[in-house]
């Protein structure tokens, strides 16, 4: 089923470390050998081998409207007539950034850059050059790119020292960066009562690395309130969640503003992009206004512009929120219903266009609750899945996307693998 991916994968140990470029798709958590893909179309893709898939993966988010889908086709052809990367300004640049300011209350201004990492760690410095104070708080399990300062584990107390998440990244670069528990505002207050030079904090409004969890009995409201009153900043990462629950923002669901918000996947359209704005006082500290740098060469790529203004414009005409929500709805109750009838306990969580399943019978607010999954079931899971037609991030820390391609024939087809996939899991 799987011979030529098998094939690709000796081939690309020879140069390619671990033959990926990115770690998750490398299988580990679920074991075997990572698949490697040929093509994709509407809500389908397909393994090098002619297997085809209903693709809950969707590049990780950004495929919103399903792949290849013909405006965004007829848009990136039409650019790429007139040339891949200039180095200098294009219209499309400002037409892509009226689109965006004009949907998440609070920003001003925006710069775009090449990826969600990008945006974070420009995001974290601008929240440094504002206030003047050097350390940032994260919360265990959301995830923000690889850069240095946010690869940490928590030790485990409230308060204790980041320790670094990864070889090659020294102690120093984490120095500053405190943990602090999702969904747990007292976490936060203790890091205050003992530094008095906390820039602000970084969060996911609903996170999408741990599984999908989202913010309890007011979290974001109160913890944005607290910040304010000491004077640090709120620093929202809608890389994953942006447009993905209403056209804009998952803060404005949860009525609070972001001082600053980064974002990527959907404001591409699959092209590599990332971004972050805020409130004018505060954008008009990066250069050439004020003194914080950040630059790069192929921030604003026009194929990417012209990928995401087609993307943007045609999800703004679709509108698909209140069918994500459907969907993603009956997805729930056929896994819960097939886990039920197997006898296999889960917690399943969803937001918007964005569902999973843990295999545990906890519910799951945080990182710690999500580590009580049982990951042996979710792997046996997540084959059965695949050898059935349904595409997952090979993760059980991993957000499922939804695309507006969705038919309900894919649905009926996710339906009976969660089924089989369910009785697979029971005879473990």
């Amino acid at each position: 089923m799987f011979k030529k991916s098998q094939e690709l994968y000796q081939q690309g140990l020879v140069n390619l470390v671990g033959a990926v470029n990115s770690p998750v798709r490398a299988f580990a958590s679920v074991g075997g050998n990572p698949l490697f893909i040929k093509k994709a179309k509407g809500s389908k893709i397909i393994d090098v081998d002619g297997n085809s898939y209903i693709d809950l993966v969707l590049s990780y988010g950004p495929m919103i409207l399903g792949h290849r889908h013909k405006k965004v086709q007829k848009a990136i052809t039409k650019a790429l007539k007139n040339g891949y990367s200039f180095g200098a300004s294009t219209k499309n640049e400002i037409k892509l950034a009226k689109i965006v300011c004009d949907a998440f209350p609070g920003m001003d201004k925006v710069r775009f850059v090449n990826s969600g990492t990008e945006a974070v760690l420009s995001g974290i410095r601008l929240a440094r050059a504002f206030t003047g104070k050097d350390k940032i708080i994260k919360f265990s399990g959301c995830y923000h790119g690889h850069q240095d300062a946010l690869l940490v584990a928590a030790g485990s107390g409230l308060a204790t020292l980041s320790l670094p998440g990864s070889k090659g990244v020294p102690e120093g670069a984490v120095k500053n960066t405190l943990i602090a528990n999702y969904n747990d505002l007292e976490s936060v207050k203790a890091h205050f009562e003992e530094h008095d030079d906390i820039a602000g904090v970084i969060l996911e409004p609903v996170a999408g690395n741990m599984g999908v969890v989202t913010p309890q009995n007011n979290f974001l409201k109160e913890l944005k309130e607290y910040l304010k009153s000491k004077g640090a900043l709120l620093i929202v990462d809608e890389v994953m969640t942006g447009f993905r629950s209403k056209f804009g923002g998952a803060q404005e669901l949860f009525d609070v503003e972001a001082d600053i918000t980064c974002l990527g996947k959907v404001i591409g359209g699959g092209f590599p992009v990332g971004a972050y704005g805020a409130r004018n006082e505060i954008m008009e500290m990066v250069a050439p206004l004020g003194g914080m740098y950040q630059a790069g060469t192929l921030s604003g790529n026009p194929i990417a512009m012209a990928g995401g203004i087609a993307t943007l414009t045609e999800l703004k005409k679709q509108n698909p929120y209140e069918k994500f929500n459907e969907i993603a709805q009956i997805i729930e109750v056929f896994l819960l219903e097939s886990a039920k009838k197997y006898g296999i306990e889960i917690t399943v969580n969803r937001f918007g266009s964005m569902i999973n399943p843990f295999f545990t019978n906890k519910k799951v607010t945080n990182f710690d609750e999500a580590q009580t999954c049982d990951t042996e079931k979710f792997a046996v899971f997540f084959w059965e899945m695949m050898k059935n037609g349904v595409f997952l991030p090979p993760s059980q820390f991993e957000a499922w996307f939804l695309s507006s391609a969705l038919s309900e024939k894919d649905i009926e087809k996710i339906a009976k693998a969660i089924d089989k996939s369910m009785e697979a899991v029971s005879k473990m």
